[in-house]
């Protein structure tokens, strides 16, 4: 696998990302959704601070905190990512170091211009896009714009549950996007076949010709 496959597998992912927020948030308000395949899988539009899956971290400071290691993790990454491919690593492991990297700069793009380029989403109001007046926020001020959601279960749970028996119960809560689940194919990926990916292909076929090596020494002997 080349270094342009890595590089193409991350563009197509951004673009597919980064298409799909865009209509989102000039076609939707905040907490807007709508069926795609019913009852399991919505179209929901909310936006978040922070990290994946609507989690935040530290206010203000963390914000810009975490926008500039996403913005440092995507650079050495990419730098990264060059290094496997020269030495020939398993392309599993680098097809899923793509899939992160596409992932990772795909919500750094949000966080780092979508305050510039779009007004404020809200409840009642639609975002424009490149608005008179300016956007709703600064430069790495931005907010992600998370849409997939999958309630597979939504309902009551029985009451021999242990601690949340009988409460409402939403499987599964958080509200994501193509980046998001793109991260997360690509780690949990490697953690179920690390022993498979962290291997050079150089290493794997050193291996017979050693063997083969000792063979023939050993019929020269003789």
């Amino acid at each position: 696998m080349k270094y342009r496959h890595v590089v193409l597998i991350v563009v197509l992912i951004l673009l597919v990302d980064q298409v799909l927020k865009f209509w989102i948030k000039t076609h939707m308000t905040i907490a807007e959704q709508f069926p795609v395949i019913s009852n399991w899988f919505y179209i929901h539009f909310i936006e978040n601070e922070g990290m994946a899956y609507g989690l935040t971290f530290g206010g203000e400071f963390g914000k810009i905190a975490l926008t500039l290691f996403r913005l440092i993790a995507v650079v050495l990454g990419f730098i990264y990512m060059k290094k496997l491919v020269k030495e020939q690593y398993h392309k599993g492991l680098l097809v899923c170091g793509a899939l992160i990297l596409a992932g990772a700069a795909g919500n750094l793009i949000d966080s780092m211009f979508y305050g510039l380029i779009f007004s404020d989403s809200s409840r009642y109001e639609i975002a424009q896009f490149m608005p008179p007046g300016g956007g709703y926020g600064t430069f790495l001020h931005g907010n992600v714009v998370d849409m997939l959601y999958f309630p597979l279960f939504d309902g009551t749970l029985p009451k021999w549950v242990p601690i949340w028996g009988g409460e409402h119960f939403i499987f599964f809560r958080p509200v994501f996007n193509v980046a998001d689940a793109a991260i997360s194919v690509g780690v949990i990926t490697i953690l179920l076949f690390q022993r498979r990916f962290l291997t050079k292909k150089t290493e794997a076929v050193d291996a017979p010709i050693e063997t083969n090596s000792i063979v023939d020494d050993t019929r020269h002997v003789m």
